[in-house]
């Protein structure tokens, strides 16, 4: 939602507080809040405010500083369980047995409703199915009902599809349940076939694209439109036709996701939305369309954050202070991978494995996509913001006089503290953010959760799956143009693509680079079951080198060389001037560059010839114990339900392939 509704949600709150209830209430009021009260279903402005509150259930808070990869159900150990960060997570780490007492076993299914105010999945789902039932009862003008009821469908559909691809199927509420009923039978409903969830997810979005608008303008810029409902619904049925879910590769599935994306496309097109494109140097435009707020045609589903300081309006948006580094007041909080740093195409879109693939991994900054630069800030990089547009960043290590050569350099440039990858994101980070007012804490930059380039992708992947590959590939195509890659071979360097799965795996690479560090990659390996060596898909799409279990996630160590090409070893900064004297080896910045050179970029490549030297560096996994791997589980490809939730719930089924109560193992099918 856009930045001034928040007001709303907050008034929406108070619903139950403020006003009595007339005689004819459908609900009495409930000493502990969780009645509503009739007039929300009567008066315009308390039926917004309702909707407005839903909205402020699910989206996320203040501060929050993961939110470009912000989950409801795992925070950002999902994100952690990818090849984008490193780390341990419930779900990469070795367990003595998968077992339902460990916190791998989600508990994000959520327990039995209850009269409590609580802020859960199925809390969430009984708002929403509330006012669904009662809001044509109650004289509310038809225009504002339908509005409120399209909006509340998709985010019915959303949490629905939240919890499906987790579990597969899922218990199907539709009417209210009663708080004080929640240890009757008649709050007891298992879980309905994940084929039916899907059904009713598609069916709440068909609702919520013919009742809402296909654009909003002004302060209601943001809320959920018609094209961001079919958007969602090309999703769904993306996922459900992708192999974790549709083993046997039923044509079929392809056939209705692709009929689903192109409507999206199709719809989202005809109210003004497409590709970002404002901007001429590569990259550009892509950068820029992270920071345009009211009327970016990118923009199919945004979440809005402010600039405020101290009101209770205050929402803002924590990214930019966690990913910006400690030398200029950042939190240096957010570690890319090497590995992330290697799967960007160069800048004629060649990929590692092409015959014409040229690298250097000394340079590895050199003749990349566009998007690299946008995406990473590495040694030497420029990384604007509003105080210092000229701002380096410099990551390079040497030995100080203890260090041994032979070992990791164990002194830094960063004397305010290095994050762990020598490696820093950039994506997201706005070239105009400001150090001086909250050390960037007050920023106010929207995150697009679903971007017009998904639905390209989307649309491009659902071809693939039917056999329509050229159309797939110029969906990459169209995602390269905009992104500045140079047309070399007539494909963008794609034309060695020539089979569906390599079409799909271009599909996958390619959403690799564009959705880096924006939620998708977790969902996309599970969807394709590419975590471990021995899945088929796995060898189908020649991804072996991709495989993250039995592997570490690493990042650089960038060290500096003295003029003979041997590691400096002295306590100074090698490449930084005294205050009264030159630098040691070399100035960084100089004043003047050396003969035959003209331009920083220029003097970069003479920095990393002369005095640079990159090693990987293997210390962002965990070092104790020495022999830590990834270490993928298939029982996660659908997860399990805790004891907690089957101990209050004995009537739900246990996923197959994890413990239930009895010491058996689950008998609920998540593929039917």
């Amino acid at each position: 939602m856009r930045k001034k509704t928040l007001a709303y949600s907050l008034f929406a709150a108070l619903l139950g507080l403020s006003f009595h209830s007339c005689k004819d209430d459908f609900l009495q009021e409930k000493r502990d809040f969780t009645g509503v009260n009739e007039d929300v279903f009567r008066v315009p402005e308390m039926a917004k405010a309702y909707v407005d509150y839903i909205y402020g259930l699910i989206q996320p808070p203040n501060g929050n500083n993961t939110s470009l990869y912000w989950e409801l159900a795992a925070g950002n150990a999902f994100q952690a369980t990818t090849d984008e960060i490193p780390g341990q997570s419930d779900f990469n780490r070795e367990w003595p047995q998968i077992s339902i007492t460990q916190s791998h076993a989600l508990q994000y299914f959520g327990q039995r409703m209850s009269s409590s105010i609580a802020n859960n999945s199925w809390t969430r789902i009984r708002q929403m199915n509330l006012f669904l039932q009662e809001a044509d009862k109650h004289g509310l003008d038809e225009e504002i009902r339908d509005l409120c009821r399209g909006q509340l469908y998709f985010w019915r559909a959303w949490q629905y599809f939240d919890l499906v691809k987790i579990y597969g199927g899922v218990p199907l509420i539709l009417t209210p349940q009663d708080p004080i009923s929640s240890t009757g039978s008649e709050n007891s409903v298992p879980r309905s076939p994940t084929s039916e969830c899907i059904k009713q997810i598609c069916a709440d979005l068909d609702s919520a694209i013919n009742l809402l608008p296909g654009r909003w303008e002004g302060n209601d810029w943001g809320r959920i439109t018609s094209g961001a409902a079919a958007a969602l619904k090309g999703r769904v049925l993306l996922t459900w036709a992708s192999p974790l879910f549709n083993r046997a590769d039923d044509r079929n599935r392809w056939e209705e996701a692709y009929q689903a994306n192109l409507a999206a496309k199709q719809l989202l097109e005809s109210n003004g939305f497409a590709l970002y494109t404002a901007g001429t140097a590569p990259g550009e435009a892509w950068e820029k369309m992270f920071f345009v707020e009211s009327g970016n045609p990118e923009a199919v589903m945004i979440y809005g954050f402010n600039s405020t300081t101290s009101d209770q309006t205050r929402k803002n948006n924590g990214w930019e202070q966690n990913a910006r580094s400690k030398e200029i007041l950042g939190a240096g909080g957010i570690s890319p991978t090497k590995q992330l740093l290697d799967a960007f195409p160069m800048k004629d879109g060649k990929m590692p494995g092409q015959s014409t693939y040229t690298y250097d991994p000394n340079k590895f900054y050199k003749n990349r996509d566009p998007r690299f630069y946008k995406t990473f800030a590495y040694n030497g990089a420029r990384w604007p913001y509003r105080e210092n547009q000229n701002f380096i960043q410099w990551t390079y290590r040497w030995y100080n006089d203890s260090g041994d050569l032979s070992g990791n350099p164990n002194a830094t440039t960063e004397t305010e503290g290095a994050n762990a990858s020598g490696i820093y994101l950039r994506k997201g980070t706005d070239p105009n953010g400001s150090n001086s007012q909250g050390n960037f804490n007050l920023s106010g930059t929207d995150v697009m959760k679903i971007r017009f380039a998904e639905v390209l992708l989307n649309l491009g992947e659902s071809a693939i799956g039917t056999e329509r590959l050229s159309e797939g590939k110029e969906a990459i195509v169209e995602i390269r143009k905009r992104a500045g890659v140079e047309n070399l071979d007539g494909s963008y360097g794609l034309s060695s693509v020539s089979s569906r799965d390599e079409h799909f795996a271009a599909m996958l690479n390619e959403r690799k680079v564009e959705f880096a560090y924006e939620g998708h990659r977790f969902w996309d390996l599970r969807r394709w079951m590419l975590f471990e060596a021995g899945s088929p898909t796995v060898a189908r799409l020649g991804f072996q080198d991709q495989v993250l279990d039995g592997s570490r996630r690493t990042g650089l160590f960038v060290i500096v060389k003295n003029a003979d090409g041997q590691r400096y070893k002295a306590t100074p900064d090698p490449l930084r001037s005294t205050v009264n004297g030159s630098a040691p080896i070399v100035d960084r910045e100089p004043a003047q560059y050396p003969p035959g050179i003209t331009t920083f970029e220029e003097y970069l490549d003479y920095l990393y010839s002369n005095h640079f030297e990159v090693v990987e560096k293997d210390d962002l996994d965990p070092t104790n114990p020495a022999d830590w791997t990834f270490r993928w589980y298939n029982e996660y490809y659908f997860f399990g339900l805790h004891q907690n939730i089957l101990l209050a719930s004995p009537y739900l089924q246990q996923t197959n392939g994890w413990p239930d109560l009895t010491g058996g193992t689950g008998t609920f099918d998540p593929l039917l």
